[in-house]
């Protein structure tokens, strides 16, 4: 670490961004201090460009240092030149750098895969949708090539591209394999159909209407991605939030959670083909949904955070009574699964992700934490008043499908315990809200760990204190990163049990 606090002193300034620690370095500085970053326990969550004057891009690289409670972001000027590649320093950042390629027409010299990702089923166009209509030249989205697969060859290897439409309500996807047998040679996911522009529909927006913007990102992480945005725009303001709405968002967040473990659990059942537990999981998620109506007036507790606070208060003797009725039945579910051999069967051993690449690769939430990744943003990077409600974490080792379930099983459980207690201690008395207007040209910062992981917002407010430019990252843009390699060398019948325990949305990767 002395490295990088050495740096610190001497070139690092304050920056707008309140609850982050901002820099200001030259693309030549880039590889080296990325290199000691990672050597040092370091680790990055994600880049982003945007246009601050015009047509100048900059590029934002978003990253933690062990122990330290504050987000890092370093800021590069592009100036119109390539900026050096650091997917082979930091792998996860592969993703990162080819959508700000064809996004924001950065680009990046070295990249091991220089290949269009987010518009790879888009015409070709002279600009990337995110780059301003002033720019000059030729864009570097503009000279990106389709992506390509690799030549497989083998009398008896077999092709398959499977979707994007698919049995069952499920998300639009298509997924090639190649495959010996019922061995998988090759997987490769084009997750990017639907191009709804998320990010782009923010632009010009009002920055307290567009929070029902962030909570249509991914609806089944709708408080997740509201209280990320809600965070960044307090931060952008400076605005400091009232004790009893930062413990109503705890407590909404834990609420979402239960629901979305228990739909993971019936999912995954329904993937072992144990049909009674598929049928009593999502009987059981339907009960949660319910009581977050009862409780918070929305099934999918939208309309709920809001900059500044929350728009309203939840009913406490409601989640009382409908967690103590609840818990028993989830208690039950849970020991039947757990004692159910057939089901286990199937997920011991299967799709193994290491720890190693677990980290590398930038996965996140139950992924991570199940291959032995210890960390979660409640915890390592507290918000809302999760400082004063700490979760209990859960941790495995094997990294399988199995460990995988083991941990949403355990985080169930204490979201419960969770809940239990801060209904016990009680919510503070005063305001739910307080006014949260940004400042012109202000820019802030935002996270919480969603029922998959990291969800990272970044914002910028132009001078008129709308929103000049919004970057989300959600955690199934990490994970559908990292979930291909633990698909090559498996076989075509653990296919579905293995993206079931990854829990992924393609709405929450394709914004």
């Amino acid at each position: 670490m002395a490295f990088l606090r050495r740096r610190r002193r001497g070139s690092e300034r304050r920056g707008a961004m309140n609850r982050c620690v901002c820099a200001s370095i030259t693309a030549n500085e880039l590889p080296a201090r990325a290199e000691r970053l990672v050597a040092e326990g370091g680790r990055f969550q994600g880049a982003y460009a945007w246009f601050p004057h015009g047509e100048a891009a900059e590029v934002r690289y978003v990253f933690t240092l062990p122990n330290e409670q504050k987000f890092n972001v370093w800021r590069v000027a592009a100036g119109g030149l390539p900026l050096p590649s650091l997917a082979a320093i930091s792998p996860l950042l592969g993703w990162h750098e080819r959508e700000i390629m064809e996004m924001s027409g950065v680009e990046f010299s070295g990249h091991p895969e220089p290949e269009r990702l987010v518009t790879a089923f888009l015409p070709h166009a002279d600009r990337g949708p995110l780059e301003p209509d002033t720019a000059r030249g030729q864009s570097a989205a503009a000279r990106l090539p389709a992506p390509s697969l690799p030549a497989v060859s083998g009398k008896h290897v077999q092709l398959l591209p499977f979707g994007p439409v698919r049995a069952d309500v499920l998300e639009s996807a298509q997924f090639i394999f190649y495959y010996l047998g019922e061995g998988i040679l090759h997987y490769h996911p084009n997750l990017f159909l639907k191009h709804r522009g998320m990010e782009k529909q923010f632009e010009g927006s009002d920055v307290g209407a567009a929070t029902l913007l962030a909570e249509r990102v991914a609806g089944i992480d709708s408080v997740a991605h509201a209280i990320a945005y809600a965070q960044a725009i307090e931060d952008a303001a400076d605005c400091e939030v009232p004790a009893r709405a930062l413990w109503l968002r705890v407590m909404a967040a834990e609420l979402e959670r239960i629901y979305n473990h228990l739909h993971y659990l019936g999912h995954l059942c329904h993937t072992t083909t144990l049909k009674v537990g598929e049928a009593q999981g999502m009987l059981l998620e339907e009960r949660a949904k319910q009581l977050n109506g009862r409780v918070g007036g929305s099934r999918f507790l939208r309309g709920l955070v809001w900059p500044g606070g929350v728009r309203r208060a939840l009913d406490l003797r409601a989640l009382e009574v409908g967690l103590a009725g609840l818990k028993p039945q989830i208690e039950q579910y849970i020991g039947l699964i757990e004692r159910t051999t057939s089901h286990l069967d199937r997920l011991i051993s299967t799709a193994p992700l290491s720890q190693k690449l677990a980290f590398d690769q930038g996965a996140t939430g139950p992924i991570e934490r199940a291959s032995g990744v210890d960390r979660d943003l409640r915890r390592d990077h507290p918000y809302a008043a999760y400082a004063a409600l700490p979760p209990q974490v859960a941790v495995a080792e094997a990294g399988d499908a199995a460990a995988r379930m083991q941990v949403r099983i355990a985080e169930l459980r204490a979201s419960m315990a969770l809940l239990e207690a801060a209904a016990e201690a009680g919510v503070p008395d005063g305001p739910l809200s307080v006014p949260c207007a940004p400042r012109a040209h202000g820019e802030g910062m935002g996270w919480a760990e969603s029922a998959r992981g990291t969800t990272l917002y970044a914002v910028h407010v132009d001078a008129a204190g709308r929103l000049a430019r919004v970057k989300i990252k959600s955690p199934s843009f990490a994970n559908w990163r990292v979930f291909p390699s633990t698909v090559h060398d498996s076989n075509m019948m653990d296919y579905a049990i293995n993206e079931a325990s990854f829990g992924l949305t393609i709405s929450g990767c394709a914004r």
